[in-house]
């Protein structure tokens, strides 16, 4: 095997991709910034009890994992930064007002998670703490939506789901409660006989309810349709007033089309109330995904109400217009004290110079040298190329 070849779904990124992605991520965290997130750098590995506190079970199955040479324990290579930062803010911060934060960095996966989806997404996200109120949730799906318009998606489907619908149906019938995991299951792939199988045991209004939320999908008129299909139990009325305040809300966002699907429960273990994907042309994958997950800080010894969302720079950044080369001024090579004072000018107020080594003049391949440094009448200007 030849010793450049790479893992599967493991690959470089090159200068113009590059570009695009750190320019990205500037423009995104001082756009967190605006709103008043402040930015932490979880390790990117940690004891592997740590890392999947509070996560669920595909968590584990993503995550590679290590002996550590110097205690012996099992580490693990983070596959997802949220609880890192949920522990950050139980432990490290322990604030007790409401707390903002962001994050950005690599994160491994031991599969991808999508159709020609990266097994190394470099992940970005944001995350309230302190905050029990729909407010919260609020913030986060603008603050996500309006990350991917400054990516320059101009339309975006953002689909909406609760835990909530699905916990309040089963909560007072046994046997659906023992069957939790599968009907989360059976929901999420949409599994009608696989769901009358396996409630012909339970409660009639279950069994009804349950079989009712795989067609519970659409615009804003499904949350009419659930409040006369479902139980009228205050769990799903809360769930279902919440996500009406939230679809109100984002269709302010120009570009943003809303619909509902109660049955689509991806994360389900792992969140505690409203849950959102968001799509644009191009990917198959949800390129934003994000909810409420108030319990996993009781993992950590401090429950804290807590929101947030993430994102693959990767992913997005392959959507994005090719990067425009910079414009840039050639200089020469040389010792003149002159000449390194007017390039550190230069560089200084912002311009790219690049200075040419002999025999090397024209090899500007990421850049666009429409200028250079001429020596006239004893002094160094900029000259146009043209």
């Amino acid at each position: 095997m030849p010793n450049w070849l790479l893992p599967e779904n493991i690959a470089d990124v090159l200068p113009s991709e590059a570009r695009k992605i750190e320019e990205l991520r500037r423009r995104l965290l001082d756009n967190f910034r605006l709103y008043g997130y402040e930015m932490v750098m979880p390790p990117l590995l940690e004891y592997l009890e740590s890392l999947l506190t509070g996560a669920g079970q595909d968590t584990d199955l993503r995550t590679f994992k290590l002996v550590d040479q110097l205690s012996g324990r099992t580490l693990g290579v983070r596959a997802d930064m949220t609880t890192q930062v949920a522990r950050i803010d139980a432990h490290l911060l322990n604030r007790a007002s409401v707390t903002r934060l962001c994050y950005a960095g690599s994160v491994l996966h031991t599969r991808p998670t999508g159709l020609h989806a990266t097994r190394e997404p470099i992940q970005i996200g944001a995350e309230i703490y302190g905050h029990a109120g729909l407010e919260a949730d609020a913030e986060i799906q603008e603050l996500a939506l309006n990350s991917l318009a400054l990516a320059g998606m101009r339309t975006i489907r953002l689909d909406l789901c609760h835990v909530g619908v699905l916990r309040a149906i089963i909560a007072n019938d046994a046997a659906a409660k023992r069957d939790e995991a599968q009907l989360f299951a059976l929901l999420q792939a949409k599994d009608v006989p696989g769901l009358q199988e396996i409630t012909a045991t339970y409660q009639e209004g279950t069994r009804a309810a349950l079989l009712a939320l795989p067609n519970l999908y659409g615009d804003i008129s499904v949350i009419a349709r659930a409040r006369i299909t479902l139980p009228a139990l205050p769990g799903i009325a809360q769930a279902l007033d919440e996500l009406q305040a939230l679809v109100e809300l984002a269709a302010g966002h120009e570009g943003a089309a809303v619909t509902i699907d109660l049955a689509d429960l991806r994360g389900y273990h792992y969140h505690s109330g409203v849950m959102f994907s968001a799509y644009v042309p191009g990917l198959p994958n949800a390129v934003v995904r994000g909810g409420r997950y108030d319990h996993v800080g009781e993992a950590f010894g401090r429950a804290r109400p807590a929101t947030g969302f993430s994102l693959d720079l990767r992913e997005l950044a392959r959507l994005m217009p090719g990067a425009e080369r910079k414009r840039a001024i050639l200089a020469p090579w040389g010792r003149d004290a002159g000449l390194r004072e007017k390039i550190a000018q230069l560089r200084q107020a912002g311009e790219i110079v690049i200075q040419s080594l002999p025999g090397h003049e024209h090899d500007q391949d990421e850049f666009d040298c429409d200028r250079a440094l001429d020596f006239s009448n004893g002094n160094w200007i900029i000259k146009n190329l043209g």
